[in-house]
């Protein structure tokens, strides 16, 4: 169930239970909430958020477990917050550990303008804030160059310079796009479907 008030923040809160079937179900009511809201640019990132908070639930506090999505847009900004039962804080940890460090976590925090855990009476709430300001474009390729001087640092290759060469940039970017690819598929996913779906995303944003 949803509902929001009249004021100039809308309000929307989901009771569910922390299991597969019903993150896809949270998918849904996500983009329909958001339609509704006449907000349909935050839907594919609003999506993906609460799949990676829905799932530490899982993961983390357990299947079945007691949870409630409360989204919250005003201005420019979506917020969204996942309180569940646990009072056990997220950490994130390094990008090279494995899946129990939470990578998820690492998702969340390169997407968001900004996150967070908040202590509550009941146990936590795990809460990032997605924007739709004009600054996105530039804040998406600022945390595009940040991700691709990681992945040289990463596999040996010198650092980019100031001076950087097209065909350089763009022979890292398809390798690190290669290796996204290899972890979607080791994970069951469909390659082919992340791209298309990350092509017409890019199309959608710069149309």
């Amino acid at each position: 169930m949803s509902g929001h008030d009249n004021s100039s923040q809308l309000r929307s809160v989901l009771p569910f239970e922390a299991e597969p079937a019903a993150v896809r179900d949270l998918r849904r009511v996500v983009r329909g909430q958001l339609a509704e809201w006449c907000l349909p640019a935050f839907a594919e990132e609003a999506e993906l958020a609460v799949s990676e908070l829905a799932a530490n639930v899982i993961k983390h506090v357990g299947k079945g477990a007691a949870a409630t999505l409360v989204l919250e847009a005003a201005a420019d900004r979506l917020r969204i917050e996942l309180h569940d039962k646990s009072h056990r804080v997220p950490v994130l940890g390094s990008p090279a550990c494995d899946d129990e460090c939470g990578r998820g976590l690492h998702l969340l925090a390169g997407m968001a303008v900004d996150w967070g855990t908040l202590l509550t009476a009941t146990g936590k709430a795990v809460w990032c804030e997605l924007s739709a300001d004009s600054e996105l474009h530039c804040h998406r390729v600022r945390r595009a160059e940040a991700a691709l001087a990681n992945y040289r640092r990463d596999v040996g290759a010198p650092p980019l310079l100031h001076s950087r060469s097209a065909q350089i940039l763009e022979e890292s970017a398809t390798d690190l796009i290669a290796d996204l690819l290899h972890w979607v598929a080791a994970r069951g996913g469909d390659p082919d479907g992340l791209l298309d779906g990350a092509q017409m995303h890019f199309e959608a944003e710069a149309a």
